[in-house]
């Protein structure tokens, strides 16, 4: 079977964060425009303003719709919308303009996807307040997402740093929540997810620890039921299907044996018992994968950033591990056979 380069879309994430900035630097990288044909979709002047900032010019094909895209070597293709109409909002403010035209080039990368256009999305950082304030209405954009392509289902969030993936039960909700939103069926979702999305990016037989709720994972039963009762329930199902999941583990020291390289990955029960971790374990290179989607959604795990906007000194090393990682998938997806 002939592979063809991954046709990927770009955003340049929140106009008043360094998002701009970071994804001018990753496709000013020549070895980044020789792995994927890049369409770029993004207001002209959110563009010009981030090539300012960073310094450096990207050669560009400009189209104006997605039936005139077309690709040439070397070159990054960019698709404009003139959601600001030349006027930039503030940086290190989350406004409605901001948020509107986060959205709308969200909106405009989902469409490339659904007609076939591209096969994976790499953005730079967003800002969840703004994109609320500009239309957002879900929990957060992987929701968005999911509905917009119809994705029946579990998804989550996966955090990876390095060789180190995580995903989650519950994500972007209050804590005093958590705990009611912690199902077997959650459970065994989010570890079928990371093992399927593993395997596509490469690792052959993935090792997956689950993590407790409670404190020393319940202590049998003395700090808590859910383990007993919810958690280790899920972890055998999941065996059942074959996966090789472990656990429950004992949130406070789960991550030294997965880092330690005992496993591949961990499974967390809501968002900052793994973000926490996974960011004192590598923050500047930290990747988020939103997994269980048709096509790979990536951006680097650090956020907009508000505080350095403008001034040029913003760290890509996350965005540029998000960036090989969907080549990887959108490489490796082509390359399976038809209907799997």
């Amino acid at each position: 079977m002939s592979i063809k380069r991954p046709r990927l879309a770009v955003l340049l994430g929140d106009p008043a964060g360094v998002g701009p900035e970071m994804a001018v630097k990753l496709l000013a990288r020549q070895h980044n425009r020789d792995a994927a044909d890049l369409l770029l979709i993004t207001d002209p002047a959110m563009l010009a303003d981030a090539q300012a900032v960073a310094g450096m010019e990207i050669d560009t094909l400009v189209v104006k719709d997605l039936e005139s895209v077309r690709y040439e070597p070397g070159r990054v293709t960019v698709l404009e919308h003139d959601w600001l109409r030349g006027k930039l909002p503030a940086r290190g403010e989350c406004t409605v303009d901001a948020g509107r035209a986060s959205f709308l080039a969200l909106e405009a990368a989902l469409d490339a996807v659904k007609r076939g256009e591209c096969e994976g999305i790499v953005f730079a950082p967003l800002n969840k307040h703004s994109l609320r304030l500009g239309g957002l209405t879900e929990e957060d954009e992987l929701r968005h997402i999911q509905q917009s392509l119809q994705v029946p289902g579990f998804v989550s969030e996966f955090n990876i740093t390095g060789d180190l993936w995580t995903s989650r039960v519950t994500s972007h909700v209050p804590i005093r929540e958590v705990a009611d939103l912690i199902t077997r069926e959650g459970i065994c979702e989010a570890v079928k997810i990371v093992d399927a999305a593993l395997r596509q990016a490469g690792v052959a037989k993935p090792r997956i620890a689950v993590s407790g709720l409670n404190p020393h994972a319940g202590d049998g039963g003395s700090i808590g039921m859910e383990e007993i009762e919810v958690i280790a329930p899920a972890v055998k199902q999941a065996q059942a299907l074959g996966l090789d999941a472990r656990g429950p583990y004992s949130p406070d020291t789960v991550f030294i044996a997965a880092r330690r390289g005992d496993f591949d990955a961990v499974v967390s029960m809501f968002h900052d018992q793994g973000q926490i971790a996974m960011k004192l374990i590598g923050f500047d290179q930290g990747v988020t994968l939103h997994g269980g989607l048709p096509v790979p959604v990536v951006t680097s795990a650090s956020g907009s950033a508000f505080d350095i906007a403008g001034k040029g000194i913003a760290n890509i090393e996350g965005l540029q591990q998000a960036f090989d990682l969907c080549v990887r998938m959108a490489a490796n997806q082509q390359a399976q056979p038809a209907g799997r």
